[in-house]
């Protein structure tokens, strides 16, 4: 017993430096984020990031001129709404469409219905930089070149999202569609009236992992929008880094200010994300 309790106490320990580690690795560009956003932008060019805390350097100014609405600041928050629109639009849809492919997959049986899931998934093994080339030529062969619908269009199926929506939805009674069926229910009141309602936790958890893909995603919406007026928070973001000039000033304070929208989506759901998270890994 007592070697059981010492081996028990020793794994504990180290399960708990590791953590600590890992913690440390993820705090730390954040953490220096925060810091270098209180910096002056020529103070910040000189030394660098670091996380020591420079009482005589650390001001508000580029918070200050990153509300104080002038040009800056106005480009900032039209960046600021684009990624808020886009974001929304892509959890929305992306959540309803792979929804309704995973039902299809999970509650019915049919030919190729195995092969059709295998096929979904073995999209996920292709990386996004081969695929992005064709998608690029077909946005231009169908007009939507500079448009949100070419920027929501090639992702709003993604196969992880279709993959946990059907392992959540193998954990569910099929009794539940052969009571609806009893009652009266329609093929879609079952699907919408009785199997969403369950199936919240999983729909948190999509919603924020797509959320956080989508608000940070910046590689194909820069090869589809054109117009400046369109650019996402990353890309507009990237733009104050040019051979003339870097507003490193507004690029930190901006990209801390970016976070906040991300984090408080984390706070208010971190419950429905566990709860989506573990729910469909014992299947019952």
């Amino acid at each position: 017993m007592k070697g059981k309790t010492s081996s028990s106490r020793i794994g504990s320990v180290f399960a708990t430096g590791v953590f600590v580690v890992i913690c440390s690795l993820v705090v730390f560009p954040l953490l220096a984020g925060l810091m270098a956003s209180f910096r002056p932008g020529t103070e910040l060019i000189r030394k660098g990031l670091s996380i020591n805390p420079d009482v005589t350097t650390m001001t508000l100014n580029n918070y200050i001129y990153l509300f104080s609405g002038n040009a800056d600041s106005k480009k900032y928050f039209m960046w600021f709404g684009n990624s808020m629109v886009l974001t929304l639009l892509q959890v929305l849809i992306t959540l309803v469409v792979c929804y309704l492919v995973a039902y299809g997959l999970s509650m019915y049986n049919f030919r190729l219905k195995n092969l059709l899931f295998f096929l979904v998934i073995a999209t996920m093994m292709v990386p996004f930089e081969i695929l992005m080339l064709p998608l690029y030529q077909e946005m231009i062969t169908i007009k939507l070149i500079d448009t949100r619908a070419g920027v929501l269009l090639p992702l709003i199926c993604n196969a992880s999202t279709i993959f946990f929506f059907r392992q959540y939805m193998e954990s569910l009674p099929r009794e539940l569609l052969d009571a609806g069926r009893i009652d009266g229910a329609t093929e879609y009141g079952i699907c919408f009236k009785i199997m969403l309602p369950i199936s919240k936790p999983a729909f948190a958890a999509m919603g924020i992992l797509c959320a956080m893909g989508s608000w940070n995603n910046m590689l194909w919406p820069l090869l589809v929008f054109r117009s400046a007026n369109k650019f996402t928070l990353p890309i507009g973001l990237n733009t104050l880094l040019t051979p003339y000039g870097n507003n490193y000033d507004v690029l930190i304070a901006g990209s801390m200010f970016g976070i906040i929208p991300i984090f408080v989506i984390f706070l208010l759901f971190q419950r429905y994300l566990i709860d989506g998270m573990t729910a469909g890994a014992v299947k019952g």
